[in-house]
């Protein structure tokens, strides 16, 4: 006999895997249907996993739904019920009659293994639902198929996998209001036992913080800004102050078992590197620049090194694959909250972004809809705070006042529509830096020495200011934050904490 291991016997092999009958237990089902007949009451042991499609064979799915819908309306579901009930639509025969109905009732071992047969047909579905899935990876491998590159056929594998490990049937839907309450004192009991009354997840500015609470969970926050105005650089230091509160946490606890928690970076405009460059100039307070060039001496790269092995203990993960769609962000993103935790996501910024494989948006505005949205939902899936860089509108550039308002948002309908907060990062000096007075602008040195020293008092007030702008903010109130930047270290912080007036 040849061994049917041998590479050449392979086709062989998978095609006797393909004519294996698909997982099930008919018998098991036979037996929960007949303890329901039996008892209504053993329903409530399967309600909350166990629906129709559940069941391998369609006939006593139909007889299970049937059941179902009756005690859920409050009516008695038994084999006398049914058969009136199934006689008058027609289907008694379908459903294998009067006789199988009787079988059912046969069939029942016991009442108190209701929960153990729904387990079992549940388990069977699983298997059969992997079987398909592993069929779809299988056909779609085999397809020569340009859109779906195989990098985004894993992406929709593993989101399929999420998905069904995920599933859980019927559960969910309604929270009682007592429940809601409840978790509605257990947040107000956490901003009230913290010293610095911040309820969410602390970005590290104290006068952010007293205006949002911090960073909330299930939030789409998006972070909005002209080009050089620091939107990268402050959702940055948000998320390194993030990392640094999970890491001081972690220390804390007394549960050594439970994971720290991380914060994700979707780095889509700059390597990992640079951005890495860019905390590396903050935190050693060593120019970006300077770091580049090797301007540096001794010292300063020996502070440089030991800042660099202080922040690689952070739990900080950094993701700079260009052009990234939405589903392969959401299968990242899984596998970091599985493995690791997760606790904060940073995406920079949604304008490069593509949406999941296989859509196609008619519009860019659909396509920014559907990003958006997507992003709200990785946010309540998550139950964390997911904050989105935005690219703003040339029209700012067209007002006398250039503060960014909603309207300048790009493809502002769908961003303003589905985020909780919007910010707008604005810097007064950056503009009024270009409008420094030239000499040949002017009849006179006198005219010229009076227009630039006005020019530079006024550059004076502005120096090292940045407004953060609270646009919309669902749960608080608007208004500006005044912060501390540092042009040269790309360094956000509180105002008064580092600057003296």
């Amino acid at each position: 006999m040849k061994n049917i291991e041998s590479k050449s016997e392979s086709p062989f092999s998978l095609l006797g895997i393909s004519q294996r009958l698909p997982p099930a237990n008919i018998q098991a089902e036979q037996s929960l249907l007949g303890a329901l007949l039996t008892n209504n009451k053993a329903y409530e042991k399967v309600a909350e996993f166990l629906i129709s499609e559940h069941f391998a064979d369609p006939i006593n799915g139909k007889i299970y739904d049937a059941i179902v819908r009756r005690i859920e309306a409050g009516q008695i579901a038994d084999a006398v019920t049914l058969k009136a009930e199934f006689e008058h639509a027609g289907i008694l025969d379908e459903v294998g009659g009067i006789a199988y109905l009787g079988q059912l009732l046969k069939s029942m071992v016991g009442i108190i293994n209701a929960k153990d047969y729904g387990k079992t047909i549940h388990d069977a579905w699983i298997r059969r639902q992997l079987i398909d899935i592993g069929e779809e990876i299988v056909n779609g491998a085999f397809e020569s198929n340009i859109e779906a590159t195989g990098s985004d056929q894993i992406s929709i594998g593993e989101e399929k996998l999420f998905k069904l490990a995920t599933h859980k049937g019927q559960e969910g839907g309604f929270v009682s209001f007592e429940n809601a309450l409840t978790e509605a004192i257990n947040i107000a009991n956490h901003a009230f036992s913290n010293t610095s009354g911040v309820a969410g997840l602390s970005s590290g500015l104290k006068a952010l913080d007293q205006k949002t609470g911090g960073l909330h969970p299930a939030d789409l926050i998006i972070l909005a800004g002209r080009p050089a105005m620091g939107k990268t650089a402050l959702a940055t230091k948000i998320a390194f102050n993030a990392a640094k509160s999970l890491l001081r946490n972690a220390e804390t606890q007394q549960n050594a078992n439970k994971p720290v928690g991380t914060v994700a970076i979707f780095s889509l405009e700059m390597s990992s590197e640079q951005l890495a460059t860019r905390l590396l100039s903050e935190e050693s307070r060593v120019s970006s620049e300077r770091i580049r060039r090797g301007e540096i001496g001794q010292k300063e790269f020996d502070k440089f090194v030991l800042v660099s092995r202080e922040l690689s203990q952070l739990p900080l993960y950094i993701d700079d694959t260009p052009a990234i769609s939405l589903s392969v962000m959401r299968t990242r993103c899984r596998r970091l909250a599985r493995t690791r935790g997760l606790n904060l996501i940073v995406v920079d910024y949604l304008q490069l972004m593509r949406p999941s494989v296989g859509s196609r948006p008619e519009s860019r505005v659909l396509e920014i809809s559907q990003i958006t949205q997507g992003l709200k939902a990785l946010a309540k899936e998550f139950e964390i705070p997911v904050i989105a860089l935005s690219q703003l509108s040339r029209q700012v550039e067209n007002r006398e006042d250039k503060r960014p308002q909603l309207s300048d948002l790009r493809e502002s309908g769908s961003i303003e529509q589905d985020a909780d907060a919007v910010m707008f990062v604005y810097r007064d000096e950056y503009y009024l830096q270009q409008r420094m007075p030239k000499p040949i602008a002017f009849e006179s040195t006198d005219k010229y020495q009076i227009a630039y020293e006005k020019w530079q008092a006024d550059m004076d007030q502005v120096h090292n200011k940045a407004e953060l702008i609270l646009e919309k903010q669902r749960h608080g109130p608007t208004g500006k934050v005044d912060l501390f930047f540092e042009g040269e270290f790309t360094r956000f912080s509180d105002l008064d904490d580092i600057h003296d007036f």
